[in-house]
């Protein structure tokens, strides 16, 4: 916690000798008494003050090589034996420009400007409203930590004194200078950068060929070109967008086309992130994948980009592998975890079948307890939404139709349909319990957004049941969603193609209570946590999952405390000081005042207030109607307690 007073200063820079600035360890072991110990570090070879003052030279002839031998096979030749020769230190990355600041390229840009204060990034996009958005306290995307992230990199932060409890010497942290820019200077901001990220849409083609299932790679190719006639030469372009399969060959030739005297390596660095958890998924990866051309060229480049990674990654989590392979891994790791999800909802249609207390549920903790098989998206529900896993699936079975591959084609087709069946079975279910009909009666919607912990609408499972349940003409469908702005509410389910008579009947709620009020029945389509109750709903056990454990983190870079171990100091802090609130330490500079209007989304703190409050059962029973149906499509509440209330309740898979 920040202190008034004028201790001794414990500054990391003179307290671990030169010799041994680099190294990995526990924080707590970092900032004993004995921590300046020189045997206590391991020194990395050029650290400053070590014998070897200088990295080796990338330059031709540099006699500084290291050499591994494995096997590839290379594009389409035969299996042959080559040597990889990669030099020890590769070229060093002083600008990074993002091209696209959606919700790709804006969080990832901000945690590798986090961790790589000595890098400027650049996040450059044509949206104005997006970038004055990200430039302000409103950020277009909702994930938990992200402004914080944000914060720190763009705006910089302060000088701090922090006191350490069970520590005789204060620490200070330096102010850290602002090196994340969002703007709408694209082809500048590309002109200087050392590795450019091409972050941007790739939607399914809704015409001409292959329409409905082939990836419209346009604005690749768009932002490809722009790249191409203003990156400096040597540049590395890193396509990041989900692509189809090859799309770095096109990337290249375009390259050759604009700029045929300069070579240029294109990498693919997809990325893996799950909405809600992006910036976790950012900070702790299981992987990061680097797809590269396996020449020396290719695999320099892969090395640079693995370096940025490398500030806060652990190297044996840094995946290096060719360029298909990498852009392949990406479409099947989406169609397997989709698949994980439809093979759930089939189970759940049996379990309401069989009866006989046949629980989904309870299959799926017998199975994550399976170590072969894991508890990770084993959870049934409505149907899995949201922009990736349809989109991944339809092309990597397009990919397999061009190949003749239909068998293979229709195997990962029927993971959609298994999803399309189950939102089908839970619209009959609302219909048939409200006897046939839903003429005259009010239905609540709780939840739009395709998964808790975010704003993003897009694909969401609930406007495929609200166009079903519009087409039933009900009286009125009220949507509550804590996290999503009613006009992108709207604007979704403007696109679903419901009449003028139909969309007259969809209203936006502001809370739960308007949504429920006089409410024949409840859907709950979103597993926002407030939708369990205030003090009713789901108990759920302490899991007894072992998670691995997370590997050290590196604690000083150049003699500075790296942002990993200020966050595990901050948890230190916060902990024995008994401190909430996300900036213990006093280091953020004042929030960016807010601009008066919204932005994409809910301002930060409104959105907050309003996603702690939870839904009131008991309330919300009272301001119903009979028969007070509560149709769970994420089982997040406690049918039992409800029923005692007087609700009806339908959860999947019961």
């Amino acid at each position: 916690m920040p202190s008034d007073e004028d201790p001794p200063l414990y500054r990391a820079e003179t307290t671990i000798p030169k010799s041994v600035q680099h190294g990995t360890h526990s924080l707590a072991s970092a900032l004993s008494p004995g921590a300046s110990t020189p045997g206590s570090w391991n020194a990395h070879p050029w650290s400053p003050g070590s014998s070897n003052t200088s990295p080796p030279s990338t330059r031709s002839g540099s006699p500084e090589l290291k050499v591994r031998f494995q096997t590839e096979k290379v594009d389409s030749a035969p299996r042959v034996d080559v040597a990889e020769v990669l030099p020890t230190v590769t070229k060093s990355v002083k600008s990074i420009c993002f091209v696209g600041a959606g919700f790709v390229g804006g969080p990832t840009a901000a945690v590798i400007a986090y961790h790589n204060p000595d890098i400027t990034v650049n996040v450059v996009d044509l949206n104005e409203a997006r970038i004055a958005a990200w430039n302000s306290s409103q950020l277009p995307i909702h994930e938990d930590g992200l402004l914080k992230v944000v914060r720190t990199a763009r705006d910089g932060t302060l000088d701090t004194m922090v006191k350490i409890p069970g520590l005789p010497r204060s620490l200070k942290l330096d102010a850290r200078t602002p090196n994340l820019v969002f703007s709408t200077k694209v082809n500048e901001a590309i002109e200087v950068a050392d590795v450019i990220f091409i972050c941007v849409n790739t939607p399914t083609k809704t015409y001409g060929l292959g329409a409905g299932s082939m990836a419209d790679i346009s604005m690749v190719e768009g932002a490809s070109r722009t790249v191409a006639q203003n990156a400096k030469k040597g540049a590395i372009i890193v396509e990041k967008s989900t692509v189809p399969c090859g799309t770095a060959r096109v990337i290249q030739d375009i390259f050759k086309y604009y700029r045929p005297n300069d070579d240029f390596e294109i990498l693919s660095n997809p990325e893996f992130l799950a909405e809600g958890t992006a910036v976790e998924n950012l900070m702790h990866p299981d992987r990061i994948l680097i797809g590269s051309a396996r020449t020396l060229a290719g695999m320099k480049a892969a090395e640079s980009l693995k370096n940025v990674y490398a500030a806060w990654v652990p190297q044996e989590r840094i995946i290096t592998v060719n360029t298909f392979s990498s852009e392949l891994s990406k479409l099947v790791a989406n169609t397997m975890l989709a698949q994980r999800i439809s093979s759930m909802n089939a189970v759940s249609a049996m379990c309401e079948e069989i009866g006989l207390g046949s629980d989904v549920d309870d299959v799926s903790l017998a199975l994550g307890q399976d170590s072969r098989i894991g508890p990770k998206f084993l959870q049934a529900g409505v149907g899995f939404g949201g922009s990736c896993f349809e989109k991944d699936i339809l092309n990597l079975s397009y990919l397999a139709r061009q190949l003749h591959l239909d068998v293979v084609a229709d195997y990962w087709l029927g993971i959609l349909k298994i999803n399309e069946y189950q939102r089908e079975r839970y619209v009959h279910r609302v219909v048939k319990e409200l006897n046939g009909s839903l003429r005259g009666k009010k239905i609540s919607v709780l939840g739009f957004a395709f998964k808790d912990g975010t704003n993003d609408t897009r694909n969401s499972i609930a406007v495929h049941i609200i166009k079903s349940l519009a087409e039933e003409m009900p009286l009125e469908i009220a949507i509550f969603d804590p996290g999503c702005a009613s006009n992108e509410i709207m604007e979704e389910i403007e696109k679903i193609g419901l009449t003028k008579a139909q969309l007259e009947r969809v209203n936006i709620c502001s809370n739960w209570r308007d949504s429920v009020k006089q409410a024949s029945a409840v859907c709950i389509l979103t597993q926002w946590k407030q939708f369990r109750g205030a003090q009713l709903g789901r108990s759920t056990k302490a899991s007894t999952v072992k998670t691995p454990s997370q590997p050290a983190i590196k604690t000083f870079v150049n003699g500075k405390l790296t942002e990993m171990a200020i966050l595990e100091l901050e948890a230190m802090v916060a902990r024995e000081l008994n401190m909430t609130g996300e900036d213990p330490l006093g280091r953020l500079k004042p929030a960016a005042a807010a601009q008066g209007f919204e932005v994409f989304g809910l301002a930060a703190s409104m959105m907050e207030e309003i996603s702690q409050e939870p839904v009131n059962w008991f309330e919300a029973a009272s301001l119903m109607q009979e028969p007070r149906w509560v149709f769970d499509g994420r089982n997040v509440v406690d049918p039992i307690e409800l029923q005692s209330l007087g609700f009806k309740v339908r959860g999947i898979g019961k």
